[in-house]
């Protein structure tokens, strides 16, 4: 369910784009994420990371999109987020004696910090390449086409792509560290 809850900004964002255009969903996106943080902040007495980070990137690129009338700043959001997402990740690497997903995830699983780490570097990776396939599909793919079946294909990859990309590279990671997970807490 909570997965759902998470992806409520995009799917009214595809749909609001299917029956409109791109501004309106923009503008949707907007408005959805904004509910979504106040309604986690007002149902849980706290804020989601990731819907904060979210929020203020799609309020500063959607904001852009729609003064300037020009699509290319919402191109840009996830990009951002995900580049967000990767340096937070990665920097985890350094600072602290937890990566950032230990101190997600530690509480429900329990595996050897080296394990910890190489998860962390994977998923650090990966928000770095999702940025990078976000502007590809963005801006350099098929750019002989029409501008509008160009900006198709990207609301499409967007909401399908990088979301499928996202679920399979789960689904690796959960492979991969599956047999890694104990029931005991680690040896300090």
């Amino acid at each position: 369910m909570k997965l759902l809850f998470d992806f409520f900004p995009l799917v009214l964002f595809f749909g609001t784009y299917k029956l409109y255009d791109i501004f309106a969903a923009t503008l949707v996106a907007m408005a959805a994420s904004l509910a979504q943080v106040v309604f986690v902040r007002v149902r849980h007495q706290r804020f989601e990371t990731t819907h904060l980070v979210t929020l203020f990137v799609i309020l500063l690129f959607g904001g852009m999109t729609l003064l300037f009338r020009d699509d290319v700043f919402i191109k840009w959001k996830p990009t951002i987020v995900n580049w967000i997402f990767a340096v937070i990740v990665l920097g985890s690497q350094f600072i602290g004696k937890q990566t950032v997903l230990q101190r997600l995830l530690g509480s429900q699983m329990q595996m050897p910090a080296s394990i910890w780490k190489k998860v962390n570097v994977s998923w650090g990776l990966f928000f770095f390449i999702s940025g990078l396939l976000n502007l590809y599909v963005a801006f350099y793919f098929r750019t002989h086409l029409d501008e509008q079946i160009r900006t198709d294909f990207w609301v499409n990859f967007k909401v399908f792509g990088l979301l499928g990309l996202t679920l399979a590279f789960s689904i690796v990671q959960m492979m991969m560290v599956a047999r890694h997970i104990s029931t005991k807490p680690p040896e300090s």
